[in-house]
C-alpha cells in the first residue's frame, strides 16, 4: 500500500497510519468517480484471484466485497463454511491452503474468532483482508464510515462522533475509534453501563450513559445494533426499555438545537436502536455508507493487489 510504511495485509485499523488512510481515501475518490460514470469497470486486477472466505453469515459485507472485486476485473472464489469441510473438522489453515493451491493471491476473510486473520497471515503467503474477526475489528467498515463523514462534512478532523449501543460486543466500534482518532476526530461512546467495556476510556474516548447528552455533544451519531447473537447473558431488562433510553427517534432529533448526521453499519433493527423515520430522513447517511463501501473496498483491494502485479 502506498505510504511511508507499506503494509502487506489489512488486518485492522490499529496497523495503519493516517497516511495509509488518506491514501485509501484518495484512491476511493477515483473509484467512486468511476462507479458514477458510464463504464463502471476497470481491468486493474485482472491477473489477481481473490478468495472470499466467510465463516460467519454476511450479506452486506460479502456482496460489497464481491462487487468491488468484479469492478476491478479480479477472478473470485466464494467460500461458505456452512457447506464446506470445516463442518467435517478441517482446520482453518488446511482449508485456506487447499484454496491457495488453486493459485489464489488474496483472501478476504470473516471469522468468529478474534485474531483469526492475524493468525492466518503468519502461516500463508496470500494477502489477507479482515472482513470482521469476532468482537475485534472490522477495518473496511470503519474506513467507509470515516470516508462518508469526510464526504458529507468536508473533513473528519475536528468533528465530534458518538458511537451508540452495544460497544462491548462490537468490532465496528473499536475500528471506528481507531480510525476516527487517527484522522483527528473526537470520539464518545454511549450506551448502558453493562454494554460499555470497563476500561474503554483508556483509549482516549469520552463515555456517556445519556443519549440526549451525547446527541447534544456530537456532529455525527453512529447507531449500532444490539449484538444478541454474541451475548451469553442479559445485559438489560428488555429491548423495549433499551429502545426507550437509547433508541434514536425523530422526536429526539427535533429536540436538538442543531442538525446532526446519522450513521448505521447495518443491518438495522428498525424500532430498536433507530426508528424508520430517522433511518429514512435527511439526517441519515446510511445509504451513502453502503454506496461508499464498494469504492473504499475497491481502493483497499487495488492498493494491496498492486503489490502482487
Amino acid at each position: 500500500m502506498t505510504s511511508n510504511t507499506p503494509i502487506k495485509h489489512l488486518l485492522g485499523i490499529k496497523g495503519l497510519s493516517a497516511s495509509h488512510i488518506h491514501t485509501i481515501f484518495e484512491t476511493a475518490d477515483n473509484f467512486k468517480e468511476l462507479l458514477n460514470g458510464p463504464v463502471k469497470k476497470t481491468p486493474a486486477l485482472r491477473d489477481i484471484t481473490i478468495a472470499n472466505l466467510f465463516f460467519e453469515n454476511s450479506t452486506r459485507t460479502r456482496v460489497s466485497f464481491e462487487l468491488a472485486e468484479k469492478r476491478l476485473g479480479a477472478d473470485t472464489i466464494n467460500f461458505s463454511s456452512s457447506s464446506s469441510s470445516v463442518k467435517k473438522g478441517e482446520t482453518l489453515i488446511d482449508t485456506v491452503n487447499n484454496i491457495l493451491s488453486m493459485k489464489v493471491d488474496m483472501v478476504v476473510m470473516r471469522h468468529p474468532a478474534p485474531g483469526a486473520c492475524l493468525f492466518l497471515s503468519k502461516h500463508i503467503d496470500a494477502q489477507i483482508i479482515n472482513a470482521g474477526d469476532g468482537t475485534h475489528e472490522h477495518p473496511t467498515q470503519a474506513l467507509l464510515d470515516a470516508f462518508s463523514i469526510r464526504e458529507r462534512l468536508g473533513d473528519v478532523a475536528g468533528k465530534k462522533v458518538v458511537i451508540v449501543g452495544d460497544i462491548l460486543h462490537s468490532r465496528v466500534a473499536l475500528s471506528n475509534i481507531y480510525s476516527l482518532q487517527l484522522l483527528g476526530a473526537e470520539v464518545m461512546v454511549c450506551g448502558p453501563a453493562t454494554l460499555i467495556p470497563k476500561h474503554i476510556s483508556h483509549l482516549g474516548v469520552k463515555v456517556s450513559h445519556n443519549l440526549e447528552e451525547a446527541l447534544n455533544w456530537c456532529d455525527v451519531a453512529n447507531m449500532l445494533r444490539i449484538q444478541l447473537e454474541r451475548q451469553d447473558q442479559r445485559y438489560f431488562p428488555s429491548l423495549k426499555e433499551y429502545s426507550n433510553l437509547y433508541g434514536l427517534t425523530l422526536d429526539k432529533l427535533n429536540r436538538l438545537d442543531k442538525d446532526i448526521c446519522i450513521m448505521h453499519p447495518g443491518p438495522i433493527n428498525r424500532g430498536v436502536e433507530i426508528s424508520s423515520d430517522v433511518a429514512d430522513s435527511k439526517h441519515s447517511m446510511i445509504l451513502q455508507q453502503v454506496e461508499n463501501g464498494v469504492a473504499v473496498r475497491m481502493a483497499v483491494l487495488f492498493l494491496l493487489g498492486q503489490q502482487r502485479l
